[in-house]
């Protein structure tokens, strides 16, 4: 349909042109058209699959993380860590409320990213970004590298197939999300509930048989994988907590994605973070409670979990099967919290003009296919070069986070404190958020403020007590990733104020093009480029370059034919060369051009009918188009002659 504004000569036409078929379409899904963007939200239930399974799917690694480092001192160590499962408990705690906070005050999704850029300034935000990004990352190569772990644990015949199978895994994840939000949530759903139904199961079977007297130890629990046994010290308590906090990593995965949430947004999306909180403190607390009591060894050759699963059912029967492999399988799906909020913070970056701007464009299912197939990239690489090792791996993970964690709350202090000093009724239109004045502004504020020195003082902790093991990656590759976003920034903001019509060069029109055309010979494909040359221009030269000169002859009694009285100027090239000539010869046109000229180069170029015959041809006008890119005033126009 077509429809013309009023008053002006614009038009609007809708094509009813439909994607064909294709492999694409087969793997993920018939194309969506953007009237189904509203369609595609999704509940607070399938919400808690999609955004959730990250933090809850930590409980599988985060305890044993902490007390394989309280390990180092010996078993009678290992009792520390529910103390320090409750410290991580109080700090989920802070986390929540602050993100409930930021999801009410910013209903657009971003997270930490749109909190700091609003309230702490670009430099801020990028390193937010820049954290956020490297820790989604390292979120796909943990989870599914624990979730090899967990199924290898079973299976001890896979342990030499893990990268394959991580690798493999995370593909699978990746194509998946490619299906779209709500295609995937629905997906992810049963599986998380199937998970935490069993789990929940364990927990609840592993009490009644504790308070029972009934629970006993786990039989034949591995070797403690330690050295010479150290002393209890603060430093070592602070690495095991340090460990711990990668049970929280995930917390701020609702406030980045409530767009993807049905309305009202952030009413549900608050609802899903408080649920997802309590599954999460609930299953961490009693999982290091229950793993204490039957005296569990934490080791790399059979997880906690599955040595608390066996023991609470006395043996590897069918419930230690199926909860082993719901915990896998929860595991690997913690990568898709990060499948999808990866792309939706890529693609807010890449808006505002620090990332390539492809990642800011939906695929044909309505998600940012761009971000999920970078990430699934980089993810296999990380997999294949620590070779799928959790415990490799984790130093690397938690510290972005918890980067983000401060970032965050830090700007959400300072949207309380600039709440405060405004007026009742009065507003402030920010580019992520209106903000108004708020009575409850001071304790709010007190409140973030409290929590971005708690997670300020964890990323410290986990910075210090994780350098040498590998924190120095993250801590070093977080400056050089924001000075990455701002080189990239720098060359779009160059390009727009080049770009912008309000430094529109004042000159006059174009008022003569003169056309080139270099030949080769003279065929169709050469008559057909001269008769749409001799369309653009009266001042028409055709040009060729003579390496042969009895071919050259026979040219020259073809034109006297075919020319049709167009001027033909030949060029001797005694050293055989063709482009040099060319180009001498336009850099002499170039020399006394006018402002008001330009010159316009024709190129015959004849299309083979079998593509793989191109190899066999001349690719002239990309070869010319290479070499004249850089010059002003100068344009290259490739004219197809299609071989039958």
């Amino acid at each position: 349909m077509k429809q013309k504004v009023a008053a002006l000569n614009i038009f609007e036409e809708t094509t009813e042109h439909y994607p064909k078929p294709s492999v694409q379409s087969w793997l993920i899904g018939r194309p969506l058209a953007t009237a189904d963007a509203p369609n595609q939200t999704i509940g607070k239930l399938v919400g808690l699959a999609v955004f959730s399974s990250d933090a809850m799917s930590s409980v599988a690694y985060g305890p044993q993380e902490m007390m394989l480092i309280l390990a180092v001192a010996g078993t009678q160590a290992l009792r520390l860590a529910f103390p320090i499962a409750l410290a991580i408990a109080v700090l989920l705690f802070i986390l929540t409320f602050s993100y409930e906070q930021t999801i009410y005050a910013y209903p657009g999704g971003g997270g930490a990213y749109i909190v700091a850029r609003d309230n702490l300034g670009e430099l801020p935000a990028q390193t937010a970004a820049a954290a956020l990004l490297t820790d989604y990352i390292l979120t796909v190569a943990v989870s599914i590298s624990s979730g090899v772990a967990q199924l290898v644990s079973a299976y001890p015949v896979l342990y030499p197939n893990r990268v394959i199978i991580t690798v493999g895994l995370i593909m699978v994840i990746m194509l998946i999300n490619l299906r779209g939000v709500k295609e995937s949530g629905i997906t992810f759903a049963i599986p998380t509930y199937f998970f935490l139904a069993l789990m929940f199961t364990t927990v609840i079977v592993g009490f009644i048989r504790f308070f029972s007297g009934t629970l006993g130890a786990v039989v034949a629990p591995p070797e403690l994988e330690t050295g010479m046994l150290a002393p209890i010290s603060t430093f070592l308590i602070l690495r095991a907590f340090a460990n711990g906090t990668t049970s929280l990593t995930g917390v701020e995965a609702i406030s980045n994605g409530i767009t993807a949430f049905k309305e009202p947004r952030s009413k549900n999306a608050g609802k899903t973070l408080i649920w997802m909180s309590l599954i999460l403190g609930s299953l961490l607390l009693a999982i290091t409670f229950l793993s204490i009591k039957i005296s569990a060894i934490p080791a790399e050759s059979e997880t906690l979990v599955s040595q608390l699963i066996r023991t609470v059912y006395q043996g590897r029967g069918a419930l230690y099967l199926l909860t082993i492999s719901a915990t896998t399988i929860i595991l690997v799906m913690a990568a898709n919290t990060a499948f999808a909020d990866f792309p939706r913070l890529g693609a807010l970056t890449a808006t505002d003009g620090f990332l390539p701007r492809q990642l800011s464009f939906r695929g044909s299912r309505l998600v940012y296919s761009s971000g999920i197939v970078a990430l699934a990239a980089i993810a296999s690489l990380l997999v294949i070069v620590f070779k799928a090792s959790v415990t490799k791996l984790i130093p690397l993970y938690a510290i972005g986070v918890f980067l983000s964690f401060t970032l965050s709350q830090t700007g959400m202090a300072r949207r309380w404190w600039k709440s405060g000093h405004l007026k009742p009724g009065d507003e402030v239109v920010e580019p992520g958020s209106t903000l108004r004045y708020d009575k409850g502004w001071l304790h709010k504020m007190i409140i973030n403020g409290f929590g971005a020195l708690s997670t300020a003082a964890v990323t410290i902790i986990f910075g210090v007590t994780k350098f040498h093991d590998g924190a120095w990656v993250v801590i070093a590759l977080t400056p050089i990733l924001v000075v990455i976003f701002f080189s990239i920034n720098h060359h779009y903001r160059n390009l727009a104020k080049n770009l912008s019509l309000e430094n529109h060069p004042q000159k006059g029109h174009i008022r003569r093009n003169r056309v080139i055309m270099p030949i080769s010979g003279v065929h169709n494909g050469t008559l057909a480029a001269l008769d749409y040359a001799s369309t653009l221009s009266d001042d028409v030269t055709v040009v060729h370059v003579s390496i042969n000169p009895a071919e050259t002859a026979k040219l020259m009694e073809k034109w006297k034919i075919w020319g049709g009285g167009h001027r033909l100027l030949v060029l001797d090239s005694p050293y055989r060369m063709f482009l040099e000539p060319l180009l001498e010869y336009i850099d002499k046109l170039s020399s006394v051009q006018l402002g008001s000229e330009v010159i316009t180069i024709v190129v015959p170029q004849f299309i083979p009918k079998h593509w793989w015959t191109n190899i066999l041809h001349a690719r002239t006008a990309e070869t010319l188009r290479k070499a004249l890119l850089h010059r002003n005033n100068i344009v290259i126009t490739e004219i197809p002659y299609q071989v039958l």
